[in-house]
């Protein structure tokens, strides 16, 4: 068993500066947590203060029901891999992956079964006699990977193991760690400022913004169901639309929200969430994703601006009255004009609209929501 409770915990530096704001989170045997958010969101801070690598300035760490506060990092039965790898230089392959069993004084014949096991999971064998530096930026990071391996531990912490590797690269690496992650069905924390990789990682995803934690959820339910402006906008690509100068109205008991001048009535799901919210007629900020807007027909009109094509799809720009608004349209049976400076009449469910409150950036309707309202928009998201 792996579990890790994280309860109120914060870190405060010397000049008074908060980086980590009560982070809570229970994280269950074998999941996969990715912290995620820009740089500087306290995402690696609050990594470092589960392996022990920074003091906790306030709240309670457990790992298995074991308060590990005040525990050496050696003794958290952690493994921690790094963005820089941190791989000795004058050692080996084969003696860097040794070298943490070595310090547990481990029986030599222990040592090389380990190692050379782990070496072949991670297809790295003909290289245990090779230094660092004769390896490629991907092989030293299965090397990294692989002296955390080695020990057995219960938890896995990554620190952006993936960020100095090229893009083919990284998508090659982090293919290699789902499959990794099947193999030793262990306990992982993984940190990362690409939501690519949070979203085909991660069982769940903690949003992270200025020490903060903005919502927690799996990546499905962050993609249906942002909490605010701020993780819309930071899950999804491309990013999500926002239409400022919208508004909800309310008119007879049903709600609906004009963007652009076009009105949409909302979905029964929609007006129930709202009307249980006591929710009045506001100003908003409407959301749509990209990938759900149709063309061809509706009452929003714009001119293309960027045509981008990407084979099986097309990404336009399209300026809709001032604003920006990406599309992202599949090219088979495309049979509307999308050159650029084409006009193109577009429209969406009225069922994919975020809303937005304009004052707070919060999400009207999945605002302090129970998960099983989410669970509910899920799966009517698909019933169109």
């Amino acid at each position: 068993m792996a579990e890790v409770s994280i309860r109120n915990l914060l870190k405060v530096y010397d000049n008074n500066i908060t980086s980590v704001h009560n982070f809570n989170l229970e994280i269950k045997d074998k999941e996969f947590i990715v912290l995620v958010g820009p740089s500087g969101c306290g995402k690696s801070t609050s990594l470092r203060m589960i392996a022990g690598l920074e003091d906790i300035t306030d709240g309670e760490l457990y790992i298995d029901g074991k308060l590990v506060n005040d525990i050496a990092p050696k003794d958290r039965d952690i493994a921690m891999v790094f963005q820089n790898y941190a791989l000795y230089p004058h050692m080996s392959v084969y003696d860097n992956m040794a070298f943490a069993l070595k310090l547990k004084k481990t029986p030599r014949a222990d040592i090389d079964k380990k190692v050379k096991e782990v070496a072949e999971i991670l297809d790295i064998t003909q290289y245990l006699d090779r230094k660092p530096k004769a390896l490629s930026g991907g092989q030293r990071q299965r090397v990294a990977i692989g002296r955390a391996m080695v020990r057995d531990p219960k938890v896995f912490l990554m620190d952006e193991p993936l960020s100095n590797l090229d893009a083919k690269l990284r998508n090659q690496m982090r293919a290699e760690i789902i499959k990794l992650r099947k193999k030793i069905d262990t306990t992982f924390m993984y940190v990362t400022h690409d939501q690519t990789e949070a979203m085909t990682l991660g069982d769940r995803i903690v949003i992270m913004k200025d020490g903060y934690v903005n919502q927690i959820g799996t990546p499905q339910e962050l993609f249906d169901c942002p909490v605010n402006l701020f993780v819309a906008g930071f899950i999804g690509m491309p990013v999500m639309n926002f239409f400022d100068g919208s508004k909800l109205e309310l008119k007879d008991g049903k709600y609906y929200a004009n963007i652009k001048g076009a009105v949409f009535e909302l979905s029964e799901f929609q007006q129930k969430a709202l009307a249980q919210n006591g929710q009045q007629p506001c100003d908003i900020i409407a959301g749509v994703r990209p990938q759900y807007i149709t063309v061809g027909e509706g009452d929003l009109h714009g001119e293309v601006e960027v045509s981008e094509m990407l084979g099986s799809e097309v990404d336009l720009h399209v300026n809709c009255g001032g604003d920006d608004v990406v599309m992202v349209l599949q090219t088979m049976n495309l049979e509307e004009d999308v050159s650029i400076g084409a006009q193109l009449d577009f429209t969406v469910q009225p069922r994919l609209i975020q809303l937005f409150d304009k004052a707070s950036g919060n999400n009207l309707i999945w605002y302090d929501q129970e998960s099983v309202d989410r669970h509910e928009a899920h799966c009517k998201r698909y019933d169109f």
